[in-house]
C-alpha cells in the first residue's frame, strides 16, 4: 500500500466573502463614513506584533526612546572606533614622546588627540576605513528611514490603544497582556478587525504573533534545522546563535524568494508535493547563494561583532568579573524549551524562575581539582594584591611606576575569576532535587537526565541549553565564520526535508492563514501515545511531537487563557487531566507521592490551597506577601506567603480584581481554576497589580505541578524505556541527502512501480515486512529497537493527514485513500460537506481575500 502523494493538498479556507456561507446575513454593513478607523486590517500579523511590542515596551515614550538611543549607538560604535584609529597619538598618550608647554608641565588629554586636517587626511588615505564608513552609512540610513516608518506606525499603534482600547499609555505599564487581549477581543465586535471572523480568540491572537516562531519551534523539536554537530575535541555540541537564527528566518519567512508569499499565506507550489523535487532544488540554490553572501560579508560583520562586543562588556567584566563565570539561558535553550504558542514574556518569566535552581545545579559539578588550583592561586594572587594596595596606601606615588595600576587591576580580575570555581562550602549536594525543581519552571527535560542527574554527561547536556555567559559571547563573536558553513554544507543538504516539513505540517485556517499545525495543539494529530495521549491520538512517529510538546503546550496554553474555548475533543482532555491532578494529590497514594525534595512538595500544597484573595493578604515590612486566610488552607502549604515583590518581578504587571467574576467565569474554560485571573473593575491600580501578581503566581504554581505529574506519569508508563528525544532520536544530520526509491538501487525497493524520491524527515510509501510480534507502544516509538522476523513495521505515514489541506489521506483496504476531514483547533466542519469542493478556487488576492472553502474554520 502505498499513500498518493501526488494528490494536490485541499484547503481549509472558508471563503472569499466576509463571513462563511450560511452567515451573511449575520454581517452588519457599516456605511463607509460610519467605518472605525480599525476596520479590516490588511495585516493582522503585523498589527498585533507591534500592539504587543509596544505593550512589552511599556508604551510609546520609552519605545521611541529606545529606538533613537539604538540609532544614536550606531553612530558612536563607528565614530569612535575610527576615532581611535586615526586620530589618537598613541606615543603622547603612553609617554613615548614629551610635549613642551609653556604654562605647564602637566599632558592633558586632548595633547594625544592630532590636528582635525591631519586626522581627516588620515582617514581619507585609509581605503578600509572609507569602506567601512561607506557600509555603515548606508546601513545606518537604512535604520533610519525604518525607524521613520516605525514611528508613523507605532502611533497608530498609539492611538489603537487610546481610543479603541481605551487604554492611555501612561497606565499601559500596569495592564497585563492578558487584559489588553481581552479588550482587543472585545472590540472585535465592534470595529471588525478581521472581517472573516465574527470573534476572534485568544488562539488567533497567539498564531498571528508566534506564526513563524512556532515554525522555529517545531523544526527544533523535530530535529530539522543542523544545529547539533561533533567537532574535533569537542564532542556533542550545539551551535545556534542570532545570526544562523536571523538566515534560517530569512530564508524561511520574510526573505527574498521565501517560503511565503506574505506573512500569513505560504506560497501555492509549497502546498503541493508534485514538484517537491524541483523546489528543492530551488531552495538548495538559494540557500547556496545566501551562504556565499554570508562568506563574502563575513569581515565586515565579524569586526562589528568584535565592536560591539567590546563596547558592551568591557564595562561590565571590569566592574564584575565574575560576571562571565556566570550563567544564562542559551538561544537554543529558548527554542527547545519553548511551548507552542508562548509569548516571551512567559516564556523569560518561566526560565527566569527556574534560573537560581538550574545555577545551584551546575555548581554541583565543579571540578575538586580546579577548586584546588583555584584556592592556591587565589592565595598568591591575593598576597602580590595585598602587598601594591599597602605600598600605595603608604605612598601614591607607587602608582606611577609602570604597570603597577594594570597589575593591580588584572590581579583583582584573577582572584573573582578564582573564586567562581571555588565552591560554597554550605552548598548541599542535591542534584536530583535540583533537576526535579527546575523541571518544574521548564517543563521540558529527557527521561535519562532522571536518575543521573549526579552524571557529568547529564551535566553536559544540560549545559546546552544553560550555558556560560562566556560561551555565549564568545559564539556569537565566531558565528559570522561559522554560519555560512553551515548553511551550504548542512543546512542545504536539508532542502528536501524542509520543504516535506512547511507542506505537510502547514494548515490554513479561516481569518488567520497558514499556520504551523503542530500550534494547533490538537491531541488527535500531533499528540504523543507516551505522553497521556494513548487511544486520543492518531499521529503517526512523523506527525508526534516529541517531548510530549503538543500535550504541555495545551496545558500551558489553556492555564495561561483560562476564557479561552477549545474544542470539545480538547476540552475533555484538559478537565480529564486537572480532574486526575486533582484527585491524585489529594488521595493516599498518587503518583506525585513519588516527587522529591520540599519545593516540588510545596508547589502541590500551594496548587491544592488555591488562589488566596485579595483580602486575606497584606504587604509586609519585608515587602513579602502574607495570607491571612483560613489556617487550615495555606497553614504550611501555600509557597504564597514567601513570595516577595522583587522575586514577582518577571510575572505580569497588573490586573484589576473583577466586581462582575461570575459573568467572567461562566466564560472560562470548564475545568479551570484560574478564572479569576482575568476579571477587571475600576479598583486601584495597586490593588489590581497585587491581585495580578498573586493570580499570576498561582497559575505558575498550577502549570509546574501539572508538569511535574506529566513527566511523573510519562515515567511510569515507560517502564523506564526511553523514548524518542533530541538526545537520543536520530537527527538527520548524520544522512539528510536525499534517497531516490528506484527498483533494483540500493537495497531494493519493493515496489519499483512509484519511484518517489524521499527524505529522511518524509513519510515512508511502502511498508516493511519482516516475521515477529509488533511491539507495544505504551512506551513511546524508540528508533533504537530494532524489528524481530515477522514483523509488520507501519509506514511512518500510512495514515498520514494531508497537512496543508487539513484532509487525512489514510489508506485504506485495496489500497484505496481514504480522505476525512481534518478540523483545526477552534474550528467546525461544514455539515454535509465532502472532503473536496467541487467549485473552482480563485486567484488569491490581498490576506483578508481567501479562497473557497473546504471546510470552515473558526
Amino acid at each position: 500500500m502505498a499513500a498518493h502523494f501526488d494528490t494536490e493538498y485541499q484547503r481549509l479556507e472558508a471563503s472569499y466573502s466576509d463571513s462563511p456561507p450560511g452567515e451573511e446575513n449575520l454581517l452588519v454593513h457599516i456605511p463607509d463614513g460610519n467605518k472605525s478607523p480599525w476596520h479590516h486590517i490588511e495585516n493582522l500579523d503585523l498589527f498585533f506584533q507591534r500592539v504587543y511590542n509596544l505593550h512589552q515596551k511599556n508604551g510609546f515614550t520609552c519605545m521611541l526612546l529606545g529606538e533613537v538611543f539604538e540609532l544614536v549607538q550606531l553612530l558612536f560604535v563607528v565614530g569612535f572606533t575610527v576615532f581611535l584609529a586615526n586620530c589618537v597619538d598613541y606615543d603622547i598618550l603612553f609617554a613615548n614622546k614629551f610635549v613642551n608647554h609653556t604654562d605647564s608641565s602637566k599632558v592633558t588629554l586632548p595633547d594625544a588627540f592630532l590636528p582635525v586636517d591631519v586626522c581627516s587626511a588620515s582617514i581619507r588615505d585609509n581605503v578600509a576605513v572609507m569602506f567601512v564608513l561607506m557600509i555603515s552609512g548606508v546601513f545606518w540610513l537604512h535604520r533610519l528611514i525604518k525607524f521613520i516608518y516605525n514611528v508613523c506606525c507605532y502611533w497608530e499603534i498609539r492611538s489603537f490603544y487610546t481610543n479603541a482600547l481605551k487604554m492611555s499609555m501612561a497606565e499601559l505599564p500596569y495592564f497585563t497582556w492578558q487584559e489588553v487581549q481581552a479588550r482587543i477581543v472585545e472590540i472585535q465586535k465592534e470595529h471588525q478587525i478581521c472581517i472573516h471572523k465574527k470573534e476572534l480568540t485568544e488562539l488567533d491572537i497567539y498564531h498571528r504573533i508566534l506564526r513563524f516562531k512556532n515554525y522555529m519551534v517545531a523544526m527544533i523539536n523535530k530535529s530539522l534545522l543542523p544545529v547539533r554537530f561533533r567537532p574535533p575535541l569537542l564532542g556533542e555540541s550545539v551551535f545556534y546563535t542570532r545570526g544562523l537564527k536571523y538566515n534560517f528566518e530569512l530564508i524561511f519567512f520574510w526573505g527574498p524568494g521565501s517560503l511565503f508569499e506574505s506573512e500569513w499565506s505560504l506560497k501555492p507550489q509549497y502546498k503541493r508535493g508534485g514538484n517537491r523535487l524541483e523546489l528543492a532544488d530551488k531552495l538548495a540554490s538559494r540557500i547556496l547563494w545566501i551562504g556565499i553572501a554570508n562568506l563574502v560579508l563575513c569581515p565586515v560583520v565579524l569586526v562589528w561583532q568584535i565592536l560591539y562586543a567590546f563596547f558592551s562588556y568591557t564595562e561590565v567584566i571590569k566592574r564584575e568579573p565574575g560576571s562571565l563565570g556566570a550563567r544564562c539561558w542559551s538561544l537554543y535553550g529558548r527554542c527547545y524549551l519553548r511551548h507552542f504558542n508562548e509569548l516571551d514574556h512567559e516564556l523569560m518569566s518561566r526560565l527566569s524562575k527556574g534560573y537560581k535552581a538550574s545555577s545551584r545545579y551546575m555548581n554541583c559539578f565543579l571540578s575538586p581539582l580546579l577548586t584546588v588550583v583555584a584556592k592556591n592561586v587565589a592565595f598568591f594572587a591575593g598576597s602580590l594584591l595585598a602587598v601594591l594596595i599597602a605600598l600605595t596606601i603608604y605612598d601614591e606615588d607607587v602608582l606611577a611606576v609602570e604597570h603597577v595600576l594594570s597589575s593591580i587591576t588584572l590581579l583583582g580580575v584573577c582572584i573573582t575569576v578564582c573564586r567562581s570555581f571555588i565552591p560554597d562550602k554550605h552548598l548541599v549536594y542535591c542534584p536530583e532535587q535540583l533537576l526535579r525543581v527546575i523541571l518544574a519552571h521548564i517543563h521540558y527535560m529527557p527521561d535519562h537526565w532522571q536518575g543521573n542527574a549526579h552524571r557529568y554527561e547529564t551535566r553536559d547536556q544540560f549545559s546546552q541549553l544553560f550555558q556560560y555567559k562566556a560561551v555565549f559571547i564568545l559564539e556569537e563573536l565566531i558565528s559570522p565564520l561559522v554560519t555560512p558553513f553551515i548553511l551550504i554544507f548542512s543546512l542545504r543538504r536539508k532542502s528536501l526535508e524542509i520543504i516535506d516539513f512547511f507542506r505537510n505540517f502547514s494548515v490554513e485556517v479561516v481569518g488567520v492563514g497558514d499556520t504551523c499545525s503542530f500550534a494547533q495543539m490538537d491531541i488527535r494529530q500531533h499528540g504523543h501515545p507516551a505522553w497521556m495521549s494513548e487511544g486520543k491520538t492518531e499521529a503517526s512517529i512523523y506527525q508526534q511531537a516529541e517531548d510530549g510538546k503538543t500535550e504541555l503546550s495545551l496545558m500551558h496554553f489553556a492555564i495561561t487563557n483560562p476564557q479561552w474555548q477549545p474544542p470539545t475533543e480538547t476540552t475533555h482532555f484538559i478537565s480529564q487531566l486537572k480532574e486526575r491532578v486533582q484527585r491524585e494529590a489529594t488521595g493516599d497514594r498518587h503518583t506525585l507521592t513519588s516527587l522529591s525534595g520540599s519545593e516540588p512538595r510545596s508547589l502541590i500544597a500551594n496548587f491544592l490551597a488555591g488562589p488566596p484573595s485579595l483580602a486575606s493578604l497584606h504587604l509586609g515590612r519585608d515587602g513579602s506577601l502574607t495570607n491571612h486566610g483560613p489556617v487550615g488552607v495555606s497553614d504550611g502549604a501555600s509557597a504564597l506567603r514567601s513570595l516577595s515583590i522583587s522575586s514577582m518581578r518577571g510575572s505580569c504587571s497588573s490586573a484589576h480584581r473583577s466586581a462582575g467574576h461570575a459573568s467572567s467565569a461562566s466564560r472560562a474554560m470548564p475545568g479551570s481554576s484560574t478564572d479569576a485571573r482575568t476579571a477587571s473593575s475600576g479598583s486601584s491600580v495597586w490593588e489590581g497589580q497585587l491581585t495580578s501578581l498573586v493570580l499570576s503566581e498561582y497559575a505558575s504554581t498550577e502549570m509546574s505541578v501539572h508538569a511535574l505529574y506529566i513527566h511523573e506519569l510519562h515515567k511510569q508508563q515507560s517502564g523506564g524505556e526511553l523514548s524518542r528525544h533530541t538526545w537520543h532520536r536520530q537527527d538527520s544530520d548524520d544522512s539528510s541527502d536525499s534517497v531516490t526509491e528506484e527498483g533494483g538501487s540500493g537495497g531494493g525497493n519493493p515496489n519499483p512501480r512509484n519511484p518517489i524520491p524521499r527524505s529522511h524527515t518524509f513519510p515512508i510509501s511502502t511498508p516493511i515486512t519482516t516475521p515477529g510480534p509488533i511491539p507495544s507502544s505504551n512506551s513511546g516509538p524508540n528508533p533504537d529497537r530494532g524489528t524481530t522476523p515477522g514483523q509488520d513495521v507501519t509506514p511512518l505515514q500510512s495514515n498520514s493527514q494531508r497537512r496543508y489541506g487539513g484532509n487525512t489521506d489514510s489508506v485504506g483496504p485495496e489500497g484505496r485513500v481514504v480522505r476525512s476531514a481534518r478540523v483545526p483547533m477552534g474550528g467546525w466542519a461544514e455539515e454535509g460537506r465532502g472532503g473536496r469542493h467541487p467549485d473552482t478556487v480563485p486567484e488569491e488576492g490581498s490576506e483578508d481575500d481567501m479562497p473557497p472553502n473546504i471546510h470552515k474554520v473558526t
